[in-house]
């Protein structure tokens, strides 16, 4: 029941197509995903992503479950990811509503509707981090970590060297 996209580990065979609010649905199809729209909102509009090649945002959307969210004219109007062991741990991130579709509740019902597809599995701890929109987690459970000092973070410059590619024909090539 693991190993989504290519090569990642993650919950596989979620299947999510539900409303949300005014007309808008959630949906996990990958094949919908309007990827040019959302590598063009984290990467002009998104304090986190600003700058991100549209390669990466490919590469972070193939490791990923993705939960997009269309209009009632089928176009895309938010965005959210999900990497996870399927066990333990959840990393929300990306969680991006076209400005057009702000302020009717797009953003929390996603997140609404992301938890409780992640709830058959149990998960101890599911993490995010914001500088701006503590109040739309809140609600749905998150609260500020009661000891940040233990939390840690190795960052790095956001455009990394494209992903190794493992050559099956050499043993221990990769190593």
């Amino acid at each position: 029941m693991h190993e989504q996209g290519s090569g990642a580990a993650a919950i596989t065979g979620l299947a999510v197509r539900r409303a949300l609010v005014a007309g808008h649905e959630v949906d996990t199809d990958r094949a919908r995903l309007d990827v040019p729209r959302v590598h063009r909102w984290l990467s002009t509009d998104a304090y986190w992503a600003m700058g991100r090649p549209l390669e990466l945002m490919e590469r972070a959307i193939a490791g990923s479950l993705s939960f997009g969210a269309y209009g009632p004219d089928g176009a895309q109007s938010a965005y959210a990811r999900v990497i996870t062991d399927g066990a333990t741990f959840a990393w929300l991130c990306d969680v991006y509503v076209d400005r057009g579709a702000r302020g009717i509740g797009l953003g929390s019902a996603l997140v609404g509707a992301i938890l409780a597809a992640l709830e058959p599995y149990g998960l101890k701890r599911t993490m995010l981090v914001t500088a701006d929109a503590h109040e739309v987690y809140a609600r749905h459970g998150f609260e500020v970590a009661a000891h940040p000092e233990q939390l840690m973070a190795r960052m790095r410059d956001e455009t990394p060297p494209p992903a190794p590619h493992h050559d099956a024909s050499r043993p221990g090539a990769d190593a």
